[in-house]
C-alpha cells in the first residue's frame, strides 16, 4: 500500500511542477526587463556620440607642426600622398636619421616608390626602409615594433593623417613599449570650428575612423600572447585598414 500511496503522490506533483515551469511569464517582469534593455541601449548610444563628439573635437584641432623635434627615426603608414611627401620631408631636414615606409603594396618595387615621391635618390637608397606586411593599423604596429628593435631606436616620429593619428598611436603605444612616440599629423582638410558636421564625407571619414578607435580600445581588454619575434598580440584582433 505505501508503494502505491508513494507513486501516486508522485505522479499527482508531477503536472503541478509542470503547469509552473510553463507559466507564462508575468506582464510587470516583462516590462521591467524591456525597460532595463531600453536603458541600457540608450545608455551606450549617449556614451558613443559623447565619445565621437570628443574624437572629432580633437582630430580637428590638430595641426601639422612647424618645427618638430628630431627623433631618432620616422615610420610613415601609407594611405595617402601628402603623408610619404611630408615623411621624405622631415627625413631631407634632418628630424630622424632614418624612414620605415610601412603597409607599401607587395607589387610596388623600391625603384617606383622612389619616382612616386620623388626626393633625393641617394638619400632614398641610404635610409628608407620598406614593410610590405602590413596589411592595417594593427599590422603597422607590429612590422613597426620589429624594425624599431632591431635598430634599438628610442625616439619616432609618426606620420600619419590627422583622423588616423589616435588610433595609430594607441596600436603604436601598445608593442613600441620603451620608444618615445612623437606625432606628426598630416592635415588635408581645415575641420576646426566644427567644420566637419557641415562636410558629410569629413563626417563620414570621422565616424568609420571612431568606430575603428572603439575597437581598438576594445583590443586592449582582450587576453595578449607573444610571437616567436617578441611583439605582443592581442589573441583576437580587429581587422581595420588605414
Amino acid at each position: 500500500m505505501m508503494d502505491v500511496r508513494e507513486q501516486t503522490g508522485t505522479a499527482g506533483r508531477m503536472p503541478v511542477a509542470l503547469a509552473r515551469a510553463a507559466a507564462p511569464v508575468r506582464p510587470g517582469r516583462l516590462r521591467l526587463a524591456l525597460r532595463v534593455c531600453g536603458f541600457v541601449v540608450l545608455a551606450i548610444l549617449v556614451l558613443f556620440a559623447g565619445g565621437f563628439g570628443w574624437f572629432a573635437d580633437k582630430v580637428s584641432h590638430m595641426t601639422t607642426p612647424l618645427n618638430p623635434a628630431r627623433a631618432d627615426a620616422i615610420i610613415v603608414l601609407t594611405g595617402g600622398q601628402s603623408r610619404l611627401d611630408a615623411a621624405m620631408d622631415l627625413l631631407a631636414s634632418g628630424k630622424g636619421e632614418r624612414l620605415l615606409i610601412s603597409g607599401v603594396h607587395p607589387s610596388a618595387t623600391k625603384r617606383q616608390l622612389q619616382a612616386a615621391m620623388g626626393g633625393d635618390k641617394q638619400l632614398f637608397s641610404c635610409c628608407v626602409d620598406i614593410d610590405r606586411a602590413a596589411l592595417d593599423t594593427i599590422g603597422n604596429a607590429e612590422e613597426s615594433a620589429k624594425w624599431v628593435e632591431n635598430h634599438a631606436y628610442g625616439s619616432i616620429i609618426i606620420v600619419t593623417n590627422n583622423y588616423h593619428m589616435p588610433r595609430s598611436l594607441l596600436e603604436m603605444g601598445r608593442l613600441l613599449h620603451g620608444a618615445r612616440l612623437e606625432p606628426y599629423p598630416v592635415v588635408n582638410t581645415n575641420l576646426g570650428n566644427g567644420g566637419w558636421l557641415t562636410k558629410p564625407e569629413a563626417l563620414r571619414v570621422l565616424l568609420t575612423e571612431y568606430s575603428k578607435y572603439v575597437l581598438s580600445l576594445a583590443r586592449g581588454f582582450l587576453p595578449l600572447r607573444t610571437t616567436p619575434e617578441g611583439v605582443t598580440l592581442a589573441e583576437a584582433s580587429t581587422t581595420s585598414k588605414n
